[in-house]
């Protein structure tokens, strides 16, 4: 995806926002989403040129990014907390997220392109969803650099709380250090419940109380 690759904004005759989400597979902390929309003006900013998928950027590039995009565009983000998830699943989880950030933005847009297969049922407008869209669309890309921005800040300050289980490094995806974390000392209020390496815990927890 170069500096000029627009298509999928460029595809809609107004204006048009990116939404996508960071963090459904931790096993602990929120799931975050984010909604960008790249004003015109924007488009031909030189940072534009360095937006692409989250995933490929370090994190120094992200913070940078971050900045840029949330000085120069309208956007809005998201938080779904731990037990809304528990509640209602990740992928119900997830979707709401980008709701709501949708929401935050404070800002109509005329067509939302959703990274993934999966359309949000309440958003205001038209949408579109785009399998691998933060490789495709550089609103998109946008959205996810918030949203990973935002869930990774949450969990480096939730680390300092909780140092054992490295979550300064693995923001809650499980890594060994996660794993061992738990096998010594146990879950937090911020582990996902309905997630089965944690259920896993607490019923062996409820077996040895018991037995």
């Amino acid at each position: 995806m170069d500096s000029t690759n627009f298509t999928l904004e460029d595809s809609h005759e107004h204006a048009v926002c990116g939404i996508d989400e960071v963090g459904r597979g931790p096993l602990a902390g929120p799931v975050v989403a984010a909604c960008v929309h790249i004003p015109d003006q924007v488009r031909e900013m030189d940072f534009i040129k360095d937006v692409k998928d989250s995933k490929r950027l370090s994190w120094k590039k992200l913070e940078t990014l971050y900045e840029q995009i949330t000085l120069h565009c309208p956007h809005g983000v998201c938080e779904v907390s731990v037990e809304e998830i528990d509640e209602i699943n990740i992928l119900q989880a997830s979707l709401r997220a980008m709701e709501r950030a949708y929401e935050k933005m404070k800002t109509d847009m005329a067509h939302a392109l959703i990274d993934g297969n999966k359309l949000p049922k309440n958003l205001p407008c038209p949408a579109t969803a785009i399998i691998k869209g933060d490789s495709k669309s550089k609103s998109i890309a946008a959205a996810s650099i918030i949203a990973k921005v935002t869930r990774d800040r949450i969990m480096h300050k939730l680390a300092e709380a909780h140092p054992h289980y490295g979550w300064e490094s693995n923001v809650g995806y499980p890594s060994k250090a996660h794993l061992a974390g738990i096998d010594c000392h146990g879950i937090t209020k911020h582990h996902r419940k309905s997630y089965a390496p944690i259920k896993k815990f607490i019923e062996n927890e409820a077996n040895r109380k018991t037995g």
